[in-house]
């Protein structure tokens, strides 16, 4: 093949090339482009091989090998212009490099103990990209200073505190990756690289930044992620041609004037600050919103929210109630403090999770780095050394309970650090191997995860605060407690955050007494805005900020429910209250109270039993159950709306063309009335259920897992945020089966069991082995629908699975389960089956384990 311009020889087993001089290379004159990367070169016992003379070789590609050192005859290579060695053994800087006067491209990542870099790198005079990532590298030698056509530097992952002083000098750079170093001032030098488009600066000490960072006028993505930063310079707004600034994680309270100028920002993060002014609700939402917030305080004075010498607590009693189940979730913010009642007259130590330890799991799945007073009460009913001993024991079981949960993250977090101090062709060589086939993208994602659930743990003021009712000097030292807690800066940050008057008055004018009307529409509060003094045009900032605060409910992206605004929350606690009741007794008295004939009073018993038995009612039903609250089918369909919106119920015959919301013919599902435990099922499931369907035909599942805690209500919401995309379907307790066209799909629920088995959830579906991306192409909006549930959870830890199809169709009640982060990666090249590590003669075919194409996001970012 005299004439071959490129050979890729990479993802095999070769140890050499070929014979002892490589003469069978050699003989490619005309070669431009060799790849051997993903190899055994360099493993012991393998004789080291001379490069052969390939004259013309332009791109040399030699990593992912076991090369302790480079072929011999490389730097004879004069027309090399792009080299990787990434990820192999190299234990210094090659020498031979320094001969390729030609070279542009060179990565040498991965190579963990290179150490440093020689002063002779200067004479790679053409180098326009360097990657220098997870090399081991403390400091920078000058002579990297005279590569002036540097386009492309990547640093991170080193132990770098500091640049040469000549840095300056590479005015031709672009991008400059320095994060996960250890810089704790701003390196001055990168101020002078005027044509500097990318800088990543994440996870160093940084704490302040310089005000010259506007001379970098072409800058467009600014990341400054987990750092110390407690504010940003004012002439940060002068960067206008920035599209990414990322700022999480730092201890930034305050915003610049002028901040919403970045108005071509579209990446944007900004969580894990203690903002006050824009509030965090504001500045989450996004640039356009900031830049609406501060043109209304330019417009109108400022407002200190709220006053602190008139402080103020608005109070949600869940009273531990599973009933509360599926509506808790939506009362718990992070600007609260909590408040944890224990009876101390019934407390004993062997119940204290479920008196305890669950609501703190709990708490901390929706709420990380929540506030958390105990409260000890019917102390009064107590001896003084019961008292004594029962709130030292909460106490010291609160402590055991945050040591075990912050080192089983410390576990998975050396778990993930020794999986990432592997090459990927190890992970990926074994399915034996932990987190086999996971890139190392994916388990810095879940490492970053781990880490953010280890910072932020729920702050649980200590001692427990006993309560009496018969010593009134107990409840002057509760209310003294909470006003101090309240008024605290550090704990509280936003009780101190700064709002546009106009938006307090909106706020108050919405909430004012007498509040009668269940909702106002646009134009309501259009009229109210106007008396705040705000046009239309700002109103919408206002509204969707009161909606983020917790005072109010505004939809803005819901087709119906965005020409409404749910200013009466006392009332539509009311209302949810209504579904939360599961006495049919007080159900009858309320559908009862106008009266009714014995025939009528039959019919409505049994639609009573009905709902508990099976969630199911008719809304003409409802509607008599939610009167006086209701008095219109207008008021009916915009509630139903809401209910659906938020989870509650599903309509279960609702028109394709004229919606029949609020109809007499229409039904409704609430899926957390459902008692019968299997649903109705098809022919398909009663053969044999999700152990296994017929032998022609491959099961498909994806399971996520909840060491610690599964959200109460999770489930039921859930199976009413996938109606639309289900057919057919019938619910069961903990299973719903449905069709997704002509696929059957089952999503079925199982409770946490005797330890260590978690609660689980999993999404099914099969197919013939042929046909098995009809099954992928089932499941993944179903997928996608949890994915974006859970994110009301960040503080949630759970994992994704795979389950193996050859364990399911045998019948394992504990099958293989392949990584989740699977499932957002690209089948590997030339890979067809996987080896089952349960049975080591099985293979699964690799369409059982890898969706046809990547899904969005791995299952486990947030």
């Amino acid at each position: 093949l005299r004439r071959l311009a490129e050979l890729d020889l990479s993802h095999n087993c070769l140890r050499g090339l070929g014979d002892g001089d490589g003469a069978a290379l050699a003989a490619l004159s005309g070669l431009r482009k060799l790849s051997l990367s993903h190899n055994e070169l360099g493993v012991p016992q393998a004789p080291p091989s001379p490069l052969p003379r390939l004259g013309r070789l332009e791109e040399l590609d030699l990593s992912f090998n076991r090369l302790r050192r480079l072929p011999e005859g490389l730097g004879r290579l004069r027309h090399l212009r792009a080299l990787d060695v990434d990820h192999n053994l190299l234990p210094a800087f090659p020498a031979p490099l320094l001969e390729l006067s030609a070279l542009e491209e060179l990565d040498c990542s991965g190579n963990r103990h290179l150490g440093a870099l020689p002063e002779g790198i200067a004479a790679l005079r053409r180098l326009k990209t360097l990657w220098l990532s997870g090399t081991g590298l403390a400091a920078l030698p000058e002579g990297l200073c005279q590569l002036g056509a540097l386009e492309s530097l990547m640093l991170d992952g080193n132990g770098l505190r500091a640049l040469p002083a000549g840095f300056g000098r590479l005015q031709r750079l672009k991008t400059l990756n320095l994060s996960s170093n250890l810089l704790a001032d701003f390196p001055d030098a990168v101020l002078a690289l005027g044509g500097l488009e990318e800088l990543y600066l994440s996870r160093n000490q940084l704490t302040l930044l310089p005000a010259g960072l506007c001379q970098l006028r072409q800058l467009r993505a600014l990341w400054l992620d987990n750092n110390r930063i407690r504010y940003l310079p004012d002439s940060i707004v002068r960067l206008r041609s920035l599209e990414e600034l990322v700022l999480q994680g730092n201890h930034i309270a305050i915003l610049p004037e002028g901040f919403g100028q970045l108005s071509r920002v579209t990446l944007w993060k900004i969580k894990d600050n203690p903002l006050i002014q824009p509030p965090y609700e504001v500045c989450m939402k996004g640039i356009p919103y900031i830049a609406a917030y501060q043109q209304e305080l330019a417009h109108s004075q400022p407002a200190l929210k709220p006053r602190l010498k008139g402080l103020a607590f608005i109070v949600y009693e869940l009273a531990g109630d599973p009933g509360y189940d599926a509506i808790q979730s939506f009362f718990l913010s992070p600007g609260a403090l909590y408040v944890l009642a224990v009876n101390l007259s019934a407390y004993v130590p062997q119940r204290f999770y479920g008196s305890v330890g669950y609501f703190l799991h709990w708490l901390g799945s929706k709420v990380p780095h929540a506030v958390v007073c105990m409260v000890g009460t019917h102390a009064d009913l107590c001896a003084e050394r019961e008292l004594e001993e029962k709130c030292l024991d909460i106490h010291r079981q609160i402590a055991a309970q945050e040591k075990r949960d912050a080192e089983r993250l410390r576990g998975l977090v050396r778990q993930v650090d020794e999986a990432l101090g592997q090459d990927l062709e190890v992970r990926c060589s074994s399915p034996h191997a932990a987190f086999y086939g996971v890139s190392d993208k994916n388990l810095r994602r879940k490492k970053a995860q781990c880490q953010y659930l280890l910072n932020n743990r729920p702050q649980i003021l200590s001692p427990v605060l006993p309560f009496g009712c018969r010593e009134r000097g107990q409840a002057r030292r509760l209310r003294e407690k909470l006003l101090s807690v309240a008024e605290h800066r550090d704990i509280f940050p936003n009780l101190h955050r700064v709002l546009p008057r106009s938006w307090q008055v909106l706020e108050e004018l919405h909430l004012q007494p007498p509040a009668r009307r269940l909702w106002l529409s646009w134009w309501d509060s259009a009229r109210l805005g106007l008396q705040a003094g705000l046009t239309e045009d700002r109103l919408q900032s206002a509204l969707s900020y009161l909606h983020e605060s917790g005072k109010l409910l505004y939809f803005e992206e819901h087709v119906t429910l965005r020409e409404y605004v749910f200013h009466n929350l006392p009332r539509l606690i009311d209302i949810l209250n209504v579904f939360c009741e599961r006495d049919a007794a007080a159900l009858l008295r309320k559908l009862l109270r106008g009266g009714a004939d014995e025939l009528r009073a039959a019919q409505l018993r049994h639609y009573v039993e009905g709902f508990l038995l099976h969630g199911l009612l008719p809304a003409h039903v409802i509607r008599l159950l939610l009167e006086p609250h209701v008095r219109s089918r207008q008021d009916l369909q915009l509630i139903l709306e809401l209910l659906e919106k938020m989870g509650l119920c599903y309509c279960v015959n609702k028109a394709k063309r004229e919606p029949l919301n609020g109809a007499a013919a229409a039904w409704y599902k609430f899926p957390c009335y459902v008692r019968n435990e299997v649903p109705h099922a098809e022919a398909w499931i009663n053969g044999a259920g999700l152990s296994g369907p017929p032998l022609a035909v491959e099961q498909l599942q994806v399971q996520y897992s909840f060491p610690f805690l599964c959200p109460p209500g999770l489930f039921a919401r859930y199976s009413v945020h996938i109606n639309r995309h289900v057919v057919q379907r019938s619910d069961g307790r903990c299973q719903v089966y449905a069709y997704r066209g002509k696929v059957p799909v089952v999503v079925s629920y199982r409770p946490a069991g005797a330890a260590p088995r978690p609660a689980t959830l999993s999404i099914a579906s099969h197919a013939a082995l042929p046909n098995i991306w009809t099954a992928w192409q089932a499941i993944t909006p179903l997928l996608e629908e949890l994915n974006v549930l859970l994110q009301e959870w960040p503080g949630l830890y759970y994992t994704v699975h795979v389950l193996c199809s050859k364990c399911l169709k045998r019948g394992s009640p504990n099958p293989h389960a392949f990584p989740g982060e699977l499932l957002s990666q690209p089948r590997p090249e030339g890979l067809t089956e996987i080896i089952c590590p349960k049975n080591g003669s099985e293979r699964v075919n690799v369409a059982l384990v890898y969706p046809p194409t990547p899904t969005v996001a791995s299952p486990c970012s947030k």
